[in-house]
């Protein structure tokens, strides 16, 4: 994870930290479609909703942003998903420590 009091710096391009606290959080559970128009890629997020109905639940999708971007955009977001896929995965193979055996 980035340290938050460093600015996060892209060759000449300064990432403004006044803007971080303003920018939406935005939560998605897969994307719904997909493709491109007139040079930009188009992705819609959607995310699950848990409606009750009755003694049973229904489940709505709905659509949580619509994603524009250039080429160049798209390949640095991939590139932020795979290396932070890879964090995780770090994260999931650290060694579990067995559990002495206790006698009495």
């Amino acid at each position: 994870m980035a340290d938050p009091e460093t600015p996060a710096n892209q060759g000449p391009v300064t990432i403004s930290s006044s803007s971080s606290e303003r920018a939406p959080i935005i939560y998605f559970d897969g994307a719904s479609c997909f493709g491109h128009h007139n040079g930009a890629i188009q992705i819609e997020l959607a995310a699950n909703l848990l409606l009750p109905v009755g003694a049973a639940v229904r489940v709505d999708v709905v659509q949580t942003a619509h994603l524009r971007c250039s080429v160049a955009a798209a390949l640095a977001l991939r590139e932020a998903l795979d290396k932070a896929l890879a964090m995780y995965k770090l994260g999931q193979q650290q060694p579990t420590e067995e559990i002495p055996a206790v006698k009495n």
